[in-house]
């Protein structure tokens, strides 16, 4: 969705090996990109999965996921259980008018070197092959979980906190983006029915040109820094992972052995930011209970959109999928007294990934919580003006009408509301 610096070679950033806490291998270079067939599934797709793990193509097993409303999801898998899945994702219908697929990739590839995306494996023309990650898709009413909302403001950090290269500022593309998506939207349907809707629901074009112009002029000066984003942080493109014991019972063993697992299991805690705890100790060193927990973790996925904005938008925009996508209720969105614990724990740990210490104030969640809020009115009207183009053009079987409908009402709901909070002195 918004632009990033080319500059700067992404396979040599480090990143952790998943089974050495202590090692750092360099990111492996992609695959070339595959040239694109005329057939629904092209032979691209299945020699990604296949450079992925080798097998007869035959043996290959397709999953396909149905909770999109932009592209086609695709699980490869071998045997009967989906244990080393390939995700195959496949374009939908005229979304290179909606997302540059160049920078999507780089931002993957970006996100991936900093430990905060599956592995790419490769890219075709209208598609692409990437892990999958194990875990569950959050719904609503997971995001309102202290103990799951902590996580995934400590991962938004992590993202947010990624530096840019060789000291580039970088600069959002957001209301370049948006004034894009409003010169594409329809200016009516050949279905009447539809069409009626569209004339009725959908503020006129004058109206939303003078609402972009108010809120590039208002919410530029909001002092939120330009971050790297995801940019569509809704429920289930979080996956979460259950909290588990890595550790039980040693058992008996050498004193060798014992002092080596025991140094590998904190190690590996420390390198996960999580807590050991060596619960007893009896017979000396011959019998141990040891049991190193982990609070669970959780992972995003789909970076069609990321890319440098506000991130007060990238909050706000989370926020805002409290409410969901198939069955949007506002209702959902979060409180104050929820607001202001995720927002605390986000400054935490944003200060923390940037070297500031952990210490916040009541002054800078009070600052954030009014530009996030604010900012949400531009994640309303950036959706309700995608949702419009994806009326006109998507095949998918969605109320694509309707959902911009829902967004631009609630922008003018929520407008009054967040326009009147004022900044701490």
């Amino acid at each position: 969705m918004f632009s990033r610096p080319s500059s700067g070679r992404v396979s040599d950033h480090p990143f952790p090996h998943p089974g050495d806490p202590c090692g750092w291998r360099p990111l492996p270079p992609l695959p070339r990109p595959f040239s694109m067939q005329n057939e629904p599934f092209p032979p691209p797709w299945k020699e990604g999965v296949l450079a992925r793990r080798p097998m007869q193509p035959a043996r290959l097993l397709p999953q396909v996921f149905t909770d999109g409303i932009t592209n086609k999801l695709i699980g490869c898998y071998v045997g009967n259980a989906m244990e080393d899945v390939v995700l195959v994702r496949i374009y939908g219908n005229k979304t290179e008018l909606l997302v540059d697929r160049d920078e999507e990739v780089k931002s993957f590839r970006v996100l991936q070197a900093h430990g905060c995306a599956p592995q790419l494996y490769c890219t075709f023309n209208n598609g692409l092959c990437y892990e999958f990650i194990q875990g569950e898709a959050l719904d609503p009413k997971h995001v309102c979980n202290p103990a799951i909302f902590r996580l995934i403001a400590r991962q938004l950090a992590k993202i947010h906190a990624i530096h840019a290269h060789n000291g580039w500022i970088p600069k959002s593309n957001l209301w370049l983006k948006m004034r894009k998506y409003f010169s594409l939207i329809p200016t009516g349907f050949a279905d009447e029915d539809l069409n009626k809707r569209f004339l009725s629901d959908i503020p006129s074009s004058q109206i939303l040109q003078e609402e972009m112009n108010w809120m590039k002029r208002i919410l530029s000066n909001l002092g939120s820094p330009v971050v790297l984003c995801h940019n569509d942080l809704l429920c289930k493109n979080i996956i979460y992972n259950e909290k588990q014991e890595i550790f039980s019972v040693l058992g008996r063993t050498t004193v060798f052995e014992t002092r080596f697992q025991i140094r590998y299991a904190i190690v590996a805690a420390m390198w996960r930011r999580t807590p050991c705890f060596l619960n007893a100790l009896t017979g000396g060193l011959s019998h141990h209970l040891f049991t190193c927990t982990e609070p669970g973790d959780v992972q995003f996925i789909d970076y069609e959109y990321s890319g440098y904005n506000y991130l007060a938008y990238d909050i706000g925009n989370h926020f805002n999928e409290f409410a969901g996508v198939s069955d949007v209720d506002y209702s959902l969105y979060p409180g104050r007294e929820l607001q202001d614990q995720w927002l605390r724990s986000y400054l935490e740990a944003y200060k923390e990934y940037k070297g500031f210490g952990t210490e916040v104030t009541e002054k800078e969640v009070e600052k954030l919580f009014i530009q996030v809020n604010q900012f949400a009115l531009a994640s309303h009207f950036f959706w309700g003006l995608w949702a419009l183009i994806q009326a006109k053009y998507s095949t998918i079987e969605f109320d694509f009408l309707g959902y911009a409908i829902v967004r631009f009402n609630q922008y003018f709901k929520m407008k009054p509301e967040v326009t009147a909070l004022k900044m701490p002195e």
